[in-house]
């Protein structure tokens, strides 16, 4: 019995098979792309991969599409209205009168994630796969991270890194205090938007516990300019993913979204 979850961005494709007979990684890979594509390119790289990677061509038992962009935004569920979805993403966010809006509920917060899909996308996996569930990629992130804090009560910080962007969430006593995510090019991007952002929340780099996942190791040059400036600095341990590859965490969204 196979599970499949793809992660889709305008800078990239991951795919994540799941052997859930025995709970084993069947299949773990990303392509990149050398630069952003239009989400008609982008479809066009997915049947790409479709066609040409046999590990995608199982019966699926179950599907899972993650939606990986900045077209999102993070309301309380007592203030949130299904009416109201333009209105929570056009203050901070650019779109288009003919954007789909959805959202998800985070089964762990009182926190509702409002995004805008790809439709094209959304359209293609139906049609090969039939019914599918799909989710942004805030909502995975999110609900591990204060799964993983739940009985904490001090202060800490994530961040989860991929190749073009991170995300920052700060957690304090279970609850979420801060979510954004920032685009970097250079390791002074990085480190200038994590110590603002520390700053802006009134924590003291010398005493915040900061937590790195995804795409990073202690080789990388993001995990030694964080630990130049940042005094308790971590990897997140291997036993915090619900599935690991290879002793890291790579691929933290993905291996967190089955």
């Amino acid at each position: 019995m196979y599970e499949l979850s793809i992660q889709v961005n305008l800078s990239g494709l991951s795919f994540f098979v799941l052997n859930s007979t025995d709970a084993t990684i069947e299949f773990l890979e990303s392509v990149n792309f050398d630069k952003k594509q239009t989400p008609q390119n982008l479809l066009d790289q997915l049947i790409h991969s479709f066609n040409s990677i046999k590990e995608l061509q199982k019966d699926f038992e179950k599907v899972t599409l993650i939606h990986d962009n900045e077209l999102a935004t993070l309301v309380p569920k007592p203030l949130f209205e299904e009416t109201n979805l333009v209105d929570y993403l056009k203050f901070n966010t650019k779109i288009l009168k003919t954007d789909f809006i959805t959202y998800d509920n985070l089964q762990i917060a009182d926190i509702m994630v409002v995004y805008v899909p790809l439709v094209n996308v959304n359209n293609f996996i139906f049609d090969r796969f039939g019914s599918f569930e799909y989710k942004h990629s805030a909502t995975i992130v999110l609900n591990r991270v204060l799964t993983l804090e739940k009985n904490s009560k001090s202060p800490k910080m994530y961040l989860n890194i991929e190749s073009s962007h991170f995300e920052i969430i700060s957690i304090d006593n279970n609850h979420l205090k801060f979510y954004n995510r920032f685009y970097y090019q250079t390791k002074e991007d990085f480190i200038y938007y994590l110590l603002f952002t520390i700053e802006q929340l009134q924590l003291n780099p010398e005493e915040i516990p900061v937590v790195l996942m995804g795409s990073i190791n202690k080789s990388d040059e993001l995990y030694q300019i964080a630990y130049k400036y940042i005094r308790h600095v971590s990897l997140l341990p291997e036993e915090s993913m619900r599935y690991s590859n290879d002793a890291n965490t790579n691929h933290f969204t993905l291996l967190n979204s089955l």
